[in-house]
């Protein structure tokens, strides 16, 4: 069942003619519940045209639908919202989000995610480089390809990356977690590739639902942090080494 047959639109909205300031003043005039559920009725804005810093700041627990595509720095700084984009973004995508739920059936730009502290973004495209930079909390998903220096810098937070990943992948990362299922071009200094541990395949598991991505999770491996890999190896007993790339 699709969204649409699951519950009237509060409103709809032509923002094809509008800027950023005009689409935010519109949402604002149209009357939401004070908490959300997935029941909740949605915005639906139609005949979005690329424009740039569209839907940044969002600090409400609106339910939008987005047809269309959005330009540069779309939601941006997101908290509290849930939005669904039926259509391609361009770079910036949910730069520093900070909660709130951000789904795009597309692809997207350079820069997905970079420094969200919290939340869920979730690409069922491909993303272009330098997806979840300086991640510090909240997960990313990316269904198809990344291009390179995902994760570069990661702080916290998990990056689960569908198909391919470019080079230089998880460079300077520390506490973040990267679950890839196809190839990488290379890996960054100091991190290692290995397979999945049972408590990472359930997580991985419960992600994957959570961000509405069919997949089994035995199909992907893990990044982490060289530390990582030598707590992991103290811990069995074990005295090994990473796949190093």
């Amino acid at each position: 069942m699709s969204d649409e047959a699951k519950s009237e639109s509060l409103a709809t909205i032509d923002i094809s003619e509008l800027d950023a300031g005009e689409v935010l003043e519109r949402l604002r005039a149209v009357e939401m519940p004070e908490t959300i559920d997935h029941e909740t009725p949605s915005i639906e804005l139609r005949r979005a045209r690329g424009g740039d810093n569209l839907l940044m700041g969002l600090d409400k627990p609106w339910r939008i639908n987005v047809r269309g595509t959005l330009g540069d720095y779309a939601l941006a700084f997101n908290r509290l919202a849930h939005v669904r984009v039926t259509g391609s973004v361009g770079d910036g995508l949910g730069e520093s989000m900070v909660s709130g739920a951000v789904r795009v059936h597309g692809n997207a730009g350079v820069g997905v995610g970079v420094a969200m502290t919290g939340g869920t973004l979730a690409v069922y495209g491909n993303a272009g480089d330098g997806c979840a930079a300086a991640l510090r909390g909240g997960e990313v998903f990316v269904r198809g390809d990344v291009g390179h220096n995902a994760a570069h810098g990661a702080l916290h937070g998990t990056l689960v990356i569908g198909g391919d990943a470019g080079m230089n992948l998880g460079e300077a990362m520390m506490d973040a977690m990267i679950f890839i299922r196809g190839r990488i071009g290379s890996l960054g200094q100091g991190v290692a590739e290995l397979p999945l541990i049972p408590k990472d395949s359930v997580r991985l598991g419960l992600l994957l639902i959570n961000a509405g991505i069919r997949g089994d999770a035995k199909d992907f491996r893990r990044i982490v942090p060289q530390r990582v890999f030598d707590e992991e190896q103290r811990r069995k007993g074990i005295i090994g080494h990473p796949s190093w790339r």
